[in-house]
């Protein structure tokens, strides 16, 4: 999958530096199970140096919206993600078992709003994580998906709605 840069210039500026630093230093103190001092300290040393390592590679986070409301979208977007996926699993359990299978593949395009790579990535992965569709390119605003079962008729606007829509709206809500 081929995924352009939509933002070249960009530069993480501060929020993106505490971003990954928070995200660091969380997953070291999961990791560790413990939330003795000394792993705290340790923890908070070696996301700082991740941090400052990566430092340059930070750009795909300008992506990420910093506002109080991306505190609900967030859990909201994995709540959509994890029903889409309970959902997918089944229906696509149902079309392996059925005697007819019931199948109609198909590689359409749909249409996102998001235009930061980081958004577009999430998508994607969103996409190809659910059964049933697999997101296989991206160019511009646009991603070629293969669908499984993609009924006759289907205009860009209803693929659009089927696909994307309701994870676009929660990414929308943290993600440019």
């Amino acid at each position: 999958m081929s995924m352009e840069k939509t933002h070249s210039g960009d530069s993480a500026g501060l929020p993106h530096y505490v971003l990954v630093f928070a995200l660091s230093w969380l997953a070291w103190m999961l990791l560790a199970g413990s939330l003795a001092t000394a792993e705290a300290v340790t923890g908070a040393v070696a996301a700082l140096v991740v941090t400052l390592m990566s430092g340059r590679h930070l750009a795909v986070y300008t992506g990420v919206r910093f506002t109080w409301l991306a505190a609900v979208h967030l859990p909201a977007f994995l709540f959509v993600f994890l029903r889409a996926l309970v959902y997918a699993n089944v229906d696509m359990a149902r079309r392996v078992l059925s005697p007819a299978l019931p199948i109609r593949p198909e590689i359409v395009r749909v249409e996102t709003r998001l235009q930061s790579a980081l958004g577009k990535l999430l998508l994607t992965n969103a996409i190809t994580l659910t059964p049933g569709t697999l997101a296989v390119d991206v160019h511009g605003s646009q991603i070629r998906v293969h669908w499984v079962y993609c009924p006759p008729g289907l205009d860009m606007e209803s693929r659009t709605a089927a696909i994307v829509s309701a994870f676009e709206r929660h990414l929308c809500g943290f993600l440019k």
